[in-house]
């Protein structure tokens, strides 16, 4: 079975800031890494907004943002299902084919609300690679339930005293795996 390891914590705790430093140290070591990582947006200081870009090909897209009317809604977001599948699915589905190492930040409320992203999450939960994920400390779908609860996933919760070690950590663990 693949090393499957997801991290979680609360808002701000650094999860994306550690994954995007486990691609790093991966990239270093020669891994190929691909799947798709969040990020947010703000504006005057403010968060009005998130976006998604697959790591492998650098394109960019909107996760959900304060001016998108149509669609689900998770709070005050509008949730970009177009850009989940564009940007997110296609990214995981490349990762999938091409990279040794699959990245998933983050399956949470909004992209779950996307039923192709739950079905690629599914996937690369099957796939014999690596896979490295977030997902929202507070999700209750069945996917992160499953997740939470198979001998094969790990959890690490990220907190402020442990997010500069976690990649480093992570690192040792795939390359121990391989």
């Amino acid at each position: 079975m693949a090393c499957q390891i997801f991290l979680t914590g609360k808002p701000g705790s650094g999860k994306t800031t550690a994954v995007r430093k486990i691609c790093e140290l991966l990239k270093l070591r020669g891994y190929r890494v691909g799947g798709m990582i969040s990020g947010e947006v703000r504006e005057d200081g403010a968060r009005v907004g998130f976006t998604l870009e697959d790591i492998a090909s650098s394109i960019p897209g909107i996760l959900a943002h304060v001016n998108i009317r149509q669609g689900p809604r998770i709070g005050k977001y509008g949730v970009n299902l177009t850009d989940i599948s564009r940007v997110g699915v296609s990214a995981i589905a490349n990762a999938l084919s091409n990279a040794d190492v699959v990245v998933i930040d983050e399956i949470g409320p909004m992209e779950l609300c996307s039923t192709v992203f739950v079905d690629s999450v599914t996937s690369a939960l099957r796939s014999t690679k690596p896979l490295i994920g977030t997902i929202h400390h507070n999700t209750s779908h069945p996917i992160v339930r499953s997740i939470k609860t198979s001998r094969f996933c790990e959890i690490l919760e990220v907190t402020t005293t442990n997010r500069d070690q976690l990649p480093y950590l992570i690192q040792g663990k795939l390359e121990g795996a391989h």
